[in-house]
Formats: structure tokens, sequence, C-alpha cells
């Protein structure tokens, strides 16, 4: 498809688990000629593809994909490489005369991108499986006695940003929460601050519960417990980031017993849609979002139609 539209500087589309951002994403890409760049922390690694909603083979022919399935099991992945991989995607992008498209939902890897990591100390692998050891309890009470601040600001059910915080914490002995204040003295990846606004998707809550409740069945409908199974062979009770992503967690606690296959189904519901609570939440707070409210029958060729009268395209 022709690009009608052209759009020469970065987009950036973005919004919970199951808001329908993808279909967006490839429907502006063939408008305008584009090329998607993904923005989340799982699709990254190779083999988690039903759990994680990957695009699939019929996806990436229709549209070019960035920063999926590039990296092993065995491998960890944090927001410098996302820039380290998302700035080599734009230059190959942009020499095709692509426009880049960010999308995703990881809210931490956009604030990176767009204001500038910082300087953040490598992690420390010793250290780093001390404290993947520790009872997250004794992580947060530690947090809170030495940062009050990031503890009262930070994810206190996700273990892997707990373990980070406190990682930081006792290799620089300052406070995580004031090195993550001096990002903006980082150097963005993009100039202009138009060219920094994220279209952020959202829906009706109970539009948006019902579209994850489905999308998870069709998950368990496709294999992700036979996918799970397949992933332990390969190294992912070792990996303890990769086995924070919603749903395979769940499904290697069902297989070892811990519950039954329904309950499993059910939990993992809840844990996304809890998940997806926590997104919206995140970009509420920290996202230059231009928020935009999905109708339930509206196609994603009329939301590219809507983002684009928004945004005139710039040269």
């Amino acid at each position: 498809m022709n690009p009608v539209h052209p759009v020469t500087t970065p987009l950036f589309l973005a919004g919970p688990t199951a808001v329908g951002k993808s279909a967006i994403a490839l429907a502006l890409a063939e408008a305008i000629g584009g090329e998607i760049v993904t923005v989340d922390s799982m699709q990254v690694y190779r083999g988690l593809d039903i759990g994680t909603a990957k695009p699939t083979p019929a996806d990436c022919a229709r549209v070019p994909h960035h920063l999926i399935d590039i990296c092993n099991l065995t491998e960890a992945f944090d927001a410098a490489q996302f820039i380290r991989h998302a700035q080599a995607a734009i230059a190959a992008i942009t020499a095709r005369n692509q426009t880049p498209i960010f999308c995703g939902g990881t809210g931490l890897y956009f604030k990176a991108f767009l204001e500038g990591l910082g300087e953040t100390p490598a992690t420390d692998t010793q250290l780093r499986a001390e404290l993947e050891a520790a009872p997250l309890a004794d992580l947060l009470a530690e947090l809170r006695e030495r940062d009050p601040v990031a503890y009262e600001k930070i994810d206190r059910l996700n273990p892997r940003r707990v373990i980070r915080a406190v990682e930081v914490i006792r290799l620089t002995g300052k406070k995580f929460s004031a090195q993550r204040a001096e990002w903006k003295k980082g150097e963005s990846n993009v100039q202009g601050p138009r060219s920094k606004v994220i279209y952020c998707f959202t829906r009706p809550t109970q539009e948006l519960h019902s579209r994850i409740n489905i999308r998870v069945d069709e998950m368990f409908r496709l294999g992700l417990v036979a996918e799970t199974k397949q992933l332990l062979t390969r190294g992912l009770a070792a990996n303890k980031f990769a086995l924070q992503a919603i749903g395979y967690r769940q499904v290697v606690e069902h297989l070892r017993g811990e519950r039954g296959l329904a309950e499993t189904i059910e939990l993992v519901k809840i844990k996304t849609r809890q998940f997806a609570k926590r997104q919206l939440t995140w970009f509420r707070r920290h996202g230059q979002c231009e928020w935009l409210e999905l109708a339930p029958t509206e196609t994603a060729t009329a939301v590219v139609a809507r983002i684009l009268a928004a945004r005139p395209p710039v040269s």
C-alpha cells in the first residue's frame, strides 16, 4: 500500500494490554509508509510467543517489525539495551525513507528513549544473584528505609523493579529516586516537543476487561501450556525477568501442581487486568500522552485517521 499521508518523525503509540494498539500500528504503518518498533520488555525473547501476543508471521509480512526475537531466554535485557536497539532500528528505517512507529506497553522503555536514561550503574552479577535470592518483603523494607520516595512510587508487586532499585542504591550509595530524577538530563533520542508525544489508547473499563478475558482464553486455546512446557526445557525458569511475564509464571505454577487449569486461566485474567490498570496509571503519571479513547465499533483505520488529523505531517 502506498503511503497517502507521509510523516517523517517517529510516532509513539502506547496503551494497556489488549486495548488494540497493535492493529492500529499496522494500519498506521500502511497509511504513512512505516515500520513498527516494538516497545515490549517480553517480546524481545525468542519463544515467548503466545503469552506475549507477539506479532504473527502474517503481521510481520504485512509490515516490518523490529525488536522482537532478539534475545535468548538465557540473556538479560534492560532499558539501556532497548535504547541501543531502537537507535539502530530508527537508522535502518529512516534509511529506507520509512517512518518509525514505536508501539507497546512498557512505559519504562518509552521514558528511557524519550527522556534519556542518564547515568545508572550496570548490573552487578553477584549482587543481582544475592538480591534475587532475598525475600521480596526484606527488599521492600530496605527500600523503605533507604529511599522512602522510591518506596512510595515503585510497583511493589514487581520484584524486578524492586531488585533494581535496591541494587542501584547499594552500588552507588545514593537514593534511587534521586538518580531517576536526573533522567531528563540524559540525551533524548528525538528532538522537539511534538515529536515526543505518545498517543495513548484507552477503552471503558468493562470493555477492556472483556477484551482481556477473550485474549487470555485464546492464548490457552492456542497452546500456552504446551509452549510453556517447551520453554522450561530452554531455561525459562532460570530467567527471573522472563518468568515474570504474566501467563507463563502462572502456567509454570500450574505445571508444578499448585492449581488446576481452570483456576490458572482465571488467575491469568485477573493478573492481566491488574497489569493493564498499572500500565494506565504509569502513563498517566509519567507519559507525555495525548489520550484517545477508542469506541467499541471503531476500526483501526478510523483511529489512524484521527491520529493523522490531530498531527499534521512534519518534514
